[in-house]
């Protein structure tokens, strides 16, 4: 965790001025949202704060950087996920959308901790003719995608036999869809009560 200027636990302030600027009272140095961005990428906790009044900007200074990042030349977020987020503001679901989009991304990111284990796994103790083989494997896939596509269909021969099957769930991972299962329960249950009450 992040330390603050004092030295204690906690998140790192920045501070907003009225000319825009941002101040990390950590460094005690200007930052850009550029810094920031890196601090989201470093897993650095902030909390933006009008230097002024002390009021949270951590969401909005948030909103500006992925507005940013939209605008350059790889963006993130399709175009017909922004419209339908759009249109849940003001509606009577938009109570369930924050814990919905929460739930989802922490489920995407408990999967991606998976796979980096997995590969960090693979990379230090697979020997080299492990990695050939999976990449004999993943070319016979490709090939076989490709072929569904192809007017010559069959001429590539078929690996679908030939992929490893699929390893049951572990403890970890029962214990990941316990937990989603019961997130997805309660957002029904309030979907539930919302639909009680139109």
């Amino acid at each position: 965790m992040a330390r603050n200027k004092t030295g204690e636990d906690g998140p790192v302030i920045i501070k907003k001025y009225a000319n825009r600027r941002l101040y990390d009272t950590a460094r005690s140095a200007y930052v850009t949202l550029d810094d920031l961005s890196t601090m989201v990428h470093d897993g650095v906790d902030f909390v933006v704060q009008d230097a002024k009044s002390g009021k949270d900007l951590t969401r909005q200074v948030l909103t500006q950087i992925i507005i940013e990042r939209e605008a350059g030349e790889q963006p993130l977020l399709p175009v017909d996920f922004l419209r339908q987020l759009i249109g849940f503001y003001g509606g009577s679901m938009q109570s369930v959308v924050p814990d919905f989009l929460d739930m989802s991304m922490k489920a995407l990111m408990q999967g991606k901790a998976r796979y980096d284990e997995q590969m960090r796994g693979v990379y230090d103790s697979a020997p080299l003719g492990l990695f050939e083989e999976q990449m004999r494997r993943n070319l016979r896939v490709f090939e076989d995608t490709l072929s569904m596509f192809s007017p010559f269909a069959g001429r590539t021969g078929s690996a679908r036999t030939e992929t490893p099957p699929q390893q049951d769930a572990g403890p970890v991972e029962q214990a990941d869809l316990d937990e989603l299962r019961a997130q997805m329960a309660a957002m029904q249950a309030k979907l539930d009560k919302l639909g009680k009450t139109d």
